[in-house]
């Protein structure tokens, strides 16, 4: 029952899994994404487009031809079971995108294909784990994001009670204030373009600005640092710990069949 509903042979589904699994497998297909990176880079550039664009096409047409083998070798191998991890689906979308062809209304997919160099984050297994640590920690900076909205609000709120009258350029409106505010956050150019000009009319404006900068950037940005380094910290134990369990049951299971094998031998009727 289980052949006719896998037109699939085991054999060969086995055959292909094996294949994907492999290191040099792996380690082919970065290259190929990485190659790619560059030829989609080079096509951005008209005189090498002049002189090699014929090239540089069938070089990328072959690249892409290479990721659709990948996916159709793990969907032999996997089956259905491919879509069952998030990494594949990504690869699967990100090549899909490739596939569709770029007509004038949809020719913004032509610049979207420089997303397969994002392959490079599911193909190597230490940029998955930065990735996933990221992902694990956004319940938390989804707090952390909340409150910084919170003080964005209220510092746009008396900034532009403040100094909107005198500065309608940066604190005129609401939202002037909010992205002057944000950029005041990120200390560029915050003293010498925005805050010490708005100190010549209101001298103790520091008192305003200096509690944000420490409020915003050095205790609500770190931690939002803290939060994702704690994440890829515990993603990392995790994994350890999965490698640990994995031999620890790989030496149960030997000590298991040893045991089974000197029981055997002892009952053997002994001549």
């Amino acid at each position: 029952m289980s052949d006719l509903s896998h037109p699939v042979s085991t054999s060969l589904r086995a055959r292909a899994a094996r294949i994907a699994q492999r290191p040099a497998f792996e380690n082919f297909i970065l290259g190929v994404i990485l190659f790619n990176a560059v030829i989609l880079g080079l096509e951005t550039s008209q005189v090498v487009m002049e002189r090699a664009g014929g090239l540089i096409r069938l070089l990328d047409k072959l690249c892409l031809g290479i990721f659709v083998a990948e996916i159709l070798l793990k969907l032999v191998g996997r089956g259905r079971a491919f879509f069952h991890r998030g990494w594949n689906i990504f690869d699967f979308v990100i090549v899909g995108i490739s596939l569709v062809p770029a007509t004038q209304g949809l020719s913004v997919l032509r610049a979207l294909r420089i997303l397969r160099m994002l392959r490079v984050v599911s193909v190597a297994p230490s940029l998955r784990r930065v990735v996933e640590g990221l992902v694990n920690a956004l319940p938390g900076m989804g707090s952390v994001f909340l409150l910084m909205g919170v003080i964005f609000y209220i510092g746009s709120v008396m900034a532009t009670k403040l100094f909107g009258t005198a500065f309608p350029e940066w604190f005129g409106t609401l939202g002037r204030s909010g992205y002057s505010l944000f950029q005041i956050m990120t200390l560029e150019s915050w003293s010498m373009g925005i805050v010490r000009p708005v100190m010549q009319v209101y001298p103790y404006a520091w008192m305003f600005f200096v509690p944000f900068i420490m409020v915003t950037t050095f205790a609500v940005v770190n931690l939002l640092v803290g939060l994702i380094v704690n994440s890829m910290q515990d993603a990392h134990h995790e994994e350890n710990n999965e490698k640990t369990d994995t031999y620890r049951d790989e030496v149960l299971a030997r000590l298991a069949d040893l045991e089974a094998l000197i029981q055997s031998q002892n009952n053997k009727p002994r001549e």
